[in-house]
């Protein structure tokens, strides 16, 4: 559905450090320059964060979510850790379970440097 998503960055090096390294914990390579902007590639899609266009300083999107999908609790675990360890904060509730009206869910909120809210989310085998 999506080809690519992308945030804007205040500080550019700062939030190139925090997404090396949280996307790091999913096998993606460091981010890619390209101007004003780094990319982030897999097989399924590019994230990239970039200085806004019009000069203007980047916000978040109030109620948005970026989520990312993780193969294990572990890895949505050790995801969120390295955000944190990376200058991102904990939001929402603290990593765990979730049951809702689609089921059971494994999901890890945080705020990026520039408070994008993110979510690492593993959703179980159905049995």
């Amino acid at each position: 559905m999506f080809s690519h998503v992308m945030v804007g960055a205040n500080d550019l090096e700062v939030s190139r450090k925090f997404y090396d390294a949280l996307l790091g914990t999913l096998g993606i390579a460091p981010g890619v320059a390209n101007a004003n902007r780094y990319f982030y590639r897999s097989r399924t899609g590019s994230f990239g964060i970039t200085a806004p266009i019009n000069g203007e300083p980047a916000n978040h999107a109030n109620g948005g979510t970026i989520g990312f999908n993780m193969e294990s609790t572990e890895q949505a675990d050790a995801f969120h850790a390295a955000g944190v360890a990376n200058g991102g904060t904990t939001c929402e509730d603290p990593p765990g379970w979730r049951e809702g009206s689609v089921g059971k869910l494994y999901l890890a909120y945080l705020r990026d440097p520039d408070g994008n809210k993110i979510c690492a989310l593993f959703r179980p085998p159905k049995a």
